[in-house]
């Protein structure tokens, strides 16, 4: 594990330099000017010496690669420079709001994983079954749908209709205070609908995995033993066929980030997606740079947890990716 670990860290280390390097080029090729994004209105009546001035100070006037450089040698010793949509250090943006962003992508992972696991058991129990059947339908349904628009349907059941769950934000527009009882109802929608979008590969692995598993000789032998059904199903099929499962779970996650960033869009979850939006529309180099390199970073994880799921669930596979 340690091996494999050391490897993939070692890995990661170009892989993250070219993507911020990448970033950087494409802000650079963006029509889209940081100085003017920053001035705002006052953008419109300075003059041409005020705006000389002000990409100067941004560090906009540099060559591509030398503002990379500067980005990332500044990055190295823990300054990852300020974000000028924002006008605070890009430490202190991603500081702030990272932490709800992991809450809202945690709980919706957990629960898409327990939740398509049982009815992935469940429709792979009689294949071909009148709930095989309703729960695959579903699944290949969900699939094509793109988060924002579930977010939109739940806003529009949940909050509108029915008025059991807040629409969008943190706490109660009464209240000023963040308190765990609101954060929870709050986080229900956008959390559901971000587990829904990830619910139908979970749903179907599970299914293909334990179905695949039931037909093989030891659950057939443990059948032949007398064992009960419900031993046989979660003691030795759903063991062989949450294997394939833990791969699923690494190749998810850049599109549980991408997903998130959508749903807290629409929720208006005090997330890193308003972040993200801002810095791409005003071409903020340093937290593009950032935001960009954490979620690469969350991914090379996600794969890492998941290669070492998979070998201690299979010894014969070992740590040897």
């Amino acid at each position: 594990m340690a091996r494999l670990t050391a490897r993939r860290a070692l890995f990661a280390v170009p892989v993250l330099l070219v993507v911020t390097f990448g970033v950087f080029a494409i802000a650079a090729a963006s029509p889209f000017d940081p100085v003017k994004a920053y001035a705002g209105t006052a953008g419109l009546t300075a003059s041409q010496e005020n705006l000389d001035q002000l990409r100067a100070n941004l560090g906009v006037d540099k060559p591509l690669a030398a503002q990379w450089w500067d980005w990332l040698t500044s990055a190295l010793t823990g300054d990852f420079g300020n974000s000028s949509t924002l006008r605070q250090p890009v430490a202190d943006v991603i500081g702030e709001r990272v932490g709800w962003s992991v809450l809202l992508a945690a709980t919706a992972f957990l629960v898409a994983i327990l939740l398509g696991t049982a009815l992935g058991v469940l429709a792979a129990r009689r294949p071909g079954g009148w709930l095989d059947r309703v729960v695959t339908s579903l699944a290949y349904t969900l699939e094509a749908a793109p988060p924002f628009w579930l977010g939109l349907l739940a806003v529009w059941v949940f909050s509108l209709k029915l008025g059991v769950l807040p629409s969008g934000g943190l706490t109660d527009t009464a209240s000023s205070t963040v308190t765990a009882g609101q954060v929870a109802s709050h986080l229900v929608l956008p959390a559901g609908v971000l587990a829904v979008s990830q619910l139908p590969w979970f749903v179907l692995y599970v299914r293909q995995g334990v179905g695949d598993a039931l037909g093989d000789d030891p659950v057939r032998g443990a059948r032949a033993r007398g064992l009960a059904e419900r031993t046989v199903l979660l003691g030795h099929a759903l063991r062989s066929g949450m294997l394939p499962v833990l791969t699923l779970i690494g190749s998810r996650v850049p599109e549980l980030i991408t997903g998130a960033l959508l749903v807290e869009t629409v929720f208006s979850w005090p997330g890193i997606a308003a972040a993200t939006v801002q810095a791409a529309t005003a071409v903020d180099f340093p937290l593009l740079a950032a935001l960009t390199a954490l979620a690469t970073a969350a991914v090379l994880l996600g794969n890492l947890v998941a290669d070492l799921l998979y070998g201690l669930a299979d010894p014969r596979v070992g740590f040897d990716g």
